[in-house]
């Protein structure tokens, strides 16, 4: 007798491109297949750069046309951005980017009136010139928050749209500086301080909570049968990501890696010290009262933006080009600020590689070799310093997300760390995504048994460790270095 299969839509947002996947999912059955890609293409216009909301939502409903009849649908996407919408629903403007360069300099505001140990000490995120706190303090003054009666984060906008329920998803929330990681709820007296208005927000959800069904009007515009749920899920990608991790046991890290990397652990309770606030770590809210204790560190952006500025270069031959490159030439931090803006990063990381009397890369595969060597630096920095701040010693790292099948960045990180990587799945915040609904539907168990499932049913690829560790180490003292 073969084996029945429940359908699930996860929506998955990313910086560049969105797109719909459909899981189908049994006992011992996990397959993710995709329906509809989309780019998503920001625009600046004269007051700033603004993310194209409904190019998305159109995106996410020719998507769920595509997949056919589901048994559910999530959503989750990119964090800290928002939509304000007016008394009767309207969405007032398209959503600020997070690199819209308003948020410069409104960071040092706040903190005059909460020291910037107190907001770390108080929420456990880490700095970040685009947090939500910091966005909303730049638009005190506007209009458009004047006229607000709700604010909606990115995935819970969408969610809105399809089924007319408004909602705030909490692994989500806790990228806004605005909720507590003990408590797990909204940090009501830093806001009151900070003149954040929380009535704003909607009421707090959590992954497998239900969040409404998708309207008439949208069954008949995707052609769907109704009833549809629409599912919570750990609407922050990172967040379902890290629950599509195909870990055994607790003693691992995790990178999930794209246009950004982040580097971290998974624990049951924060981590608030002062070196902890120090080292820039966060303390963002995971799957089942799990904290995601991690590092952003620039990723994939850096290679990116260089082959956009090179006219799309072939990638695999650029990165077979860079693996003939000598290692460790010349590093740079990945998790500099000055990387974050768009435009001219060729030039950016040579004139940073200049500044640091290193040898300056020149031809394109000396470039990408450059930045390959600095992620897979920046990786063992963060791994490294999380285990000490946490006490929480690794014996294994796990890489998930698109830079999997960067072969050579996997093995530079498996290299640098000085342990195994197992690198897989791909689509990690897509089966995150999918598996939180499927246990929503009583089809998996606890977070052990979903992992027990990705190990079974997905394609991974173990890299061990080479090379010279004293490299690495003097590669990193170049670094850190005054």
């Amino acid at each position: 007798m073969s084996e029945h299969l429940n359908t699930f839509a996860a929506v998955d947002l990313g910086a560049s491109s969105g797109r719909v996947m459909v899981g189908r999912v049994g006992p011992d059955t996990l397959d993710l297949t995709e329906a509809h890609r989309f780019p998503n293409r920001p625009v600046r216009v004269p007051e700033g750069l603004r993310w194209d909301i409904l190019a998305l939502y159109a995106g996410v409903l020719d998507g769920l046309r595509a997949a056919g009849q589901v048994d559910s649908v999530g959503i989750d996407s990119w964090a800290v951005d928002y939509g304000l919408l007016d008394a009767d629903g309207a969405l007032l403007g398209n959503p600020v980017h997070y690199r819209d360069a308003r948020t410069e300099g409104v960071a040092e505001k706040v903190w005059a009136t909460v020291p910037a140990a107190e907001l770390y000490a108080a929420t456990g995120l880490q700095y970040a010139p685009f947090n939500t706190l910091y966005q909303l303090t730049a638009a005190r003054s506007t209009a458009q928050l004047a006229a607000a009666e709700r604010l909606l984060l990115i995935p819970d906008l969408l969610t809105y749209w399809l089924t007319g329920e408004p909602g705030t998803e909490l692994t989500n929330a806790s990228t806004t500086q605005l909720i507590d990681p003990r408590t797990r709820d909204w940090s009501y007296d830093l806001a009151d301080r900070l003149g954040v208005d929380l009535k704003l927000f909607a009421p707090l959800r959590r992954p497998g909570d239900p969040a409404g069904l998708l309207h008439p009007h949208v069954l008949e515009e995707t052609g769907l049968r109704g009833p549809v749920p629409v599912t919570t899920v750990g609407s922050h990608d990172t967040a379902s990501a890290v629950a599509a991790v195909p870990a055994v046991g607790e003693r691992f890290a995790y990178i999930c890696t794209g246009t950004w990397s982040l580097a971290g652990l998974e624990l049951d309770a924060p981590v608030l010290t002062e070196a902890s606030r120090a080292a820039n770590f966060t303390n963002e809210l995971g799957l089942d009262d799990t904290v995601r204790y991690l590092r952003n560190i620039m990723g994939l952006w850096l290679l990116q933006e260089c082959v956009r500025a090179w006219g799309h270069p072939d990638l695999e031959e650029l990165l077979r080009s860079a693996a003939e490159v000598a290692p460790l030439r010349s590093v740079v931090d990945a998790g500099d600020a000055a990387f974050l803006a768009p435009g001219r990063m060729p030039a950016r990381i040579a004139d940073a590689c200049r500044r640091a009397g290193q040898p300056v890369p020149e031809s394109r595969a000396e470039i990408t070799r450059c930045i390959l060597d600095s992620l897979a630096l920046a990786h063992r920095r963060a791994i490294r310093e999380a285990e000490s701040l946490a006490d929480h010693p690794v014996d294994v790292v796990h890489i998930v997300g698109g830079g999997t099948r960067n072969a050579l960045l996997c093995q530079l990180t498996a290299d640098a760390c000085g342990l195994p990587v197992v690198a897989g799945p791909a689509e990690a915040a897509a089966l995150g995504n999918v598996l939180v609904q499927a246990r929503a539907h009583g089809l998996v168990g606890d977070r052990t048994s979903m992992r027990r499932l990705l190990a079974r049913t997905q394609p991974l690829r173990r890299y061990e460790p080479q090379g010279d560790a004293a490299a690495w180490r003097a590669a990193e003292d170049r670094l850190t270095r005054p």
